[in-house]
């Protein structure tokens, strides 16, 4: 029987299963009779063969090697409160640096109420907030910023930096995809990073580039659908982009957000108590309903002079975050004597609404002032807080450039007026923008701090860019 079905399996088996099986017997026999690998014996190091060796051994430097004074470590040091007036290496000048839009840093209502908070709670929290981090203080903030946005809720950060870079990893993951602006500033980017998603560029504000990648996607969607089911889509936009001073064309973004069912993450640190009739920022500013936007992130350290960040949308989106928002769970919870000041922040903007087309009136006469300055080109629109000023003509080395700007900045500095090179991590940065003077705009300042300034950035740019 045996010598039967052989024969039978062998007459009818296809000719390549023979030549296989033939190969893996010849494999196996080979295996079985080859000769076992053997290690040669290893020299024995002495002692002192050994200690000349450690002696010698030089281990490859942790970071790269630097000057012994490189200028990024030359920090100016301001000694007083970074207001309308600061002082600066001893120097009392006119501050176009800070972000103190609305005036309200050094403001008397809010020291107050900063003071009490700390005569009450002491210095800081000592834990995150799901560790008796949470104070009342912290819920009142967040009541207070879902109803000023007009949101049904709101999370706080203790970190500006670190709210959109959570926010961002805590809804999209491997395998999702974020359409982002080139210009995202590098909190997003960082958030792209953590989140570990398919990341796809558009060009700066070109809604005919995001529709291009939007349309490309849509068709592997259409290859594919059982993934294009699971596979969640953000755009991840400014309100106003801090490196480029100009405004997201969000009526555009949201018919796009319909057509290609994608979510909006809507980043808003520098339009957030800028923007808007209140001061709501970019959705105020198109008459947005708001609820057209997935998520909203915004620091508390530009116009609320305050330290910190906050997301807000719907209570189910925000409440993911409390589980997952990395800067939130570990990080521990914001000072209370800084959110009664945010608290107080918002007081004011709510009482007086009038500071918003007041800082709107100021922004565009330096707009104005600062154009047609010979070698340096203006960049930003006529309602952005903190405008970019660029050379007109690179000498083609970024360090070059940045070394001529610093030094029209310095010139300034010893004539009583700060302002402030804006600063990359270049090797980090996705696309760092041109090097460029940072001004920046708050409603305190006069006509005549304008003008001040105004002179002394032309007879810089006259002297040194000859």
């Amino acid at each position: 029987y045996y010598t039967v079905t052989v024969q039978y399996i062998t007459v009818n088996a296809p000719a390549y299963h023979l030549i296989l099986e033939g190969i893996l017997i010849l494999w196996i026999i080979r295996l079985l009779f080859s000769k076992t690998y053997k290690l040669h014996e290893t020299y024995k190091l002495t002692e002192k063969e050994k200690e000349d060796l450690i002696e010698e051994w030089q281990p490859e430097p942790l970071v790269p090697v630097v000057s012994k004074d490189p200028p990024f470590l030359n920090y100016d040091v301001v000694t007083g409160p970074p207001s309308y007036q600061i002082t600066i290496n001893g120097k009392k000048c006119v501050n176009f640096a800070s972000f103190n839009f609305l005036g309200l840093l050094d403001n008397e209502r809010v020291k107050q109420k900063a003071l009490a908070s700390l005569k009450k709670y002491g210095v800081g929290t000592c834990g995150p907030r799901g560790f008796y981090g949470t104070f009342d203080v912290h819920l009142e903030l967040e009541s207070r910023l879902a109803k000023f946005m007009k949101t049904e809720e709101a999370i706080i950060y203790s970190y500006g930096f670190a709210t959109i870079a959570s926010a961002i990893p805590a809804y999209s993951k491997r395998g999702d995809i974020i359409f982002v602006d080139e210009a995202a500033c590098f909190s997003i980017q960082k958030g792209l990073q953590a989140s570990r998603s398919l990341i796809k560029y558009f060009k700066h504000n070109d809604m005919e580039d995001l529709e291009r990648l939007l349309k490309e996607q849509e068709l592997e969607d259409q290859k594919n659908p059982r993934k294009a089911r699971v596979t969640r889509k953000f755009i991840v936009v400014e309100g106003l982009y801090i490196n480029t001073a100009d405004v997201c064309p969000l009526p555009e973004l949201v018919q796009l957000k319909y057509k290609y069912k994608v979510r909006i993450f809507l980043e808003e640190s520098m339009s957030f108590g800028v923007l808007g009739e209140h001061g709501r920022g970019v959705t105020e500013h198109f008459g947005i309903n708001i609820d057209d936007i997935d998520l909203i992130s915004a620091n508390m350290e530009n116009a609320l002079a305050s330290i910190g960040g906050f997301c807000c949308g719907r209570s189910f989106v925000i409440d993911h975050q409390r589980l997952s928002g990395q800067g939130y769970c570990f990080s521990a919870s914001l000072p209370p004597m800084l959110a009664a000041a945010a608290i107080e922040a918002l007081n004011i903007m709510e009482e007086d609404p009038d500071i918003f087309a007041v800082l709107k009136e100021k922004c565009k006469h330096v707009y104005k002032a600062l154009q047609g300055i010979p070698g340096l080109k203006l960049v930003g629109i006529p309602f952005a807080p903190a405008l970019h000023l660029q050379l007109q003509r690179s000498s083609g080395s970024r360090d070059c450039d940045m070394q001529l700007l610093r030094t029209i900045v310095d010139y300034c500095l010893e004539r009583g007026v700060a302002l402030t090179l804006a600063r990359y991590l270049e090797k980090e940065e996705r696309f760092p923008p041109p090097p460029s003077i940072r001004v920046v705009v708050t409603i305190e300042h006069t006509e005549e701090d304008v003008q001040k300034a105004l002179s002394y950035i032309q007879e810089a740019a006259s002297a040194i860019l000859k």
